[in-house]
C-alpha cells in the first residue's frame, strides 16, 4: 500500500483568518501556485471526483493533494495510489474545518515545486465555508443522493463558490432529484456560480470541470 506523509496540524497563529488568508494568496501568487479549495457533506464524492479530474489535469500542471480529515489517511492514500501526485494527510484534531494558518502548515509540508493544489477540506457544509483558506477558487460538490434543496438549507457554502458540480447524475433515476430546480437554487444563492453536473463515477461530462479548471489556472499563471 503507498504510503503518505501524515501532518498533525497545530491551531492557527493568526487571530485574523481574513488577514492570513490573503497573506497566503500573495505568498502562493509568488511562487506560481494556484490553491483549489475543494468542499462538501460526507460522501459527496469529494476524492472520487478529485480523482477523475486529476488524471486528466496532471497531462498539463504540476499537482498537489493535501486531504484535510479529523483522523484516518484514507483518502490520501487513494489519492495517491489512483492518480500517482503528491498527496498528504492533514489532521485537524477533532476541528471540523481548516483555516488559512492550518492549509499553510500542510502548505509547507508539500513543496513548491507544484502549480496546482487541491485541498480537499473537511466533509461539513457548515464550517469548512466560514473559513477562508487562501484559497484562489472554491469548489463545492453537491451529489444527487443529498437532494436538490441543498442549496437552500446551507447558503454560505453555495455563497463562497466559484464552481459548484452536481455528482452522480448517472443516480438520478433513483432518486427525486430535479437538476434544472437544483440549478435555481444554486443561482438563487450565488448567481455568479459556475454549475457543472457530472458523474466521476462513469466519467460523465468530467472534460467540462477539467476544462474549467485548466482555464481558471491559466489566466492566473498569466496574471489576469
Amino acid at each position: 500500500m503507498t504510503e503518505v506523509k501524515t501532518i498533525v496540524l497545530e491551531k492557527s497563529v493568526f487571530s485574523d483568518n481574513d488577514r492570513a488568508a490573503d497573506m497566503l494568496r500573495e505568498k502562493l501568487r509568488k511562487k506560481g501556485i494556484f490553491l483549489i479549495n475543494v468542499m462538501s457533506g460526507p460522501g459527496a464524492g469529494k476524492t472520487t471526483t478529485l480523482v477523475a479530474v486529476i488524471n486528466k489535469l496532471k497531462q498539463k500542471f504540476r499537482i498537489g493533494v493535501m486531504e484535510a480529515d479529523i483522523d484516518s489517511d484514507v483518502d490520501a492514500v487513494t489519492v495517491a495510489e489512483k492518480t500517482g501526485v503528491k498527496s498528504v494527510q492533514l489532521h485537524t484534531g477533532g476541528m471540523c474545518h481548516l483555516d488559512a494558518g492550518m492549509t499553510e502548515q500542510g502548505l509547507r509540508e508539500i513543496g513548491d515545486d507544484l502549480d496546482v493544489v487541491f485541498l480537499e477540506n473537511v466533509g461539513n457544509l457548515v464550517c469548512p465555508a466560514e473559513y477562508d483558506t487562501g484559497a484562489h477558487l472554491n469548489m463545492t460538490i453537491l451529489s444527487v443522493p443529498e437532494g436538490d434543496d441543498k442549496p437552500l438549507k446551507y447558503p454560505l457554502i453555495y455563497q463562497s463558490c466559484d464552481l459548484v458540480i452536481i455528482n452522480k447524475i448517472d443516480a438520478q433515476k433513483y432518486f427525486s432529484f430535479d437538476l434544472e430546480k437544483c440549478k435555481k437554487n444554486v443561482a438563487y444563492r450565488n448567481p455568479s456560480a459556475t454549475v457543472l453536473p457530472i458523474s466521476a463515477k462513469t466519467g460523465q461530462n468530467v472534460d467540462a470541470v477539467v476544462d474549467y479548471l485548466y482555464t481558471a489556472v491559466r489566466a492566473y499563471q498569466n496574471g489576469k
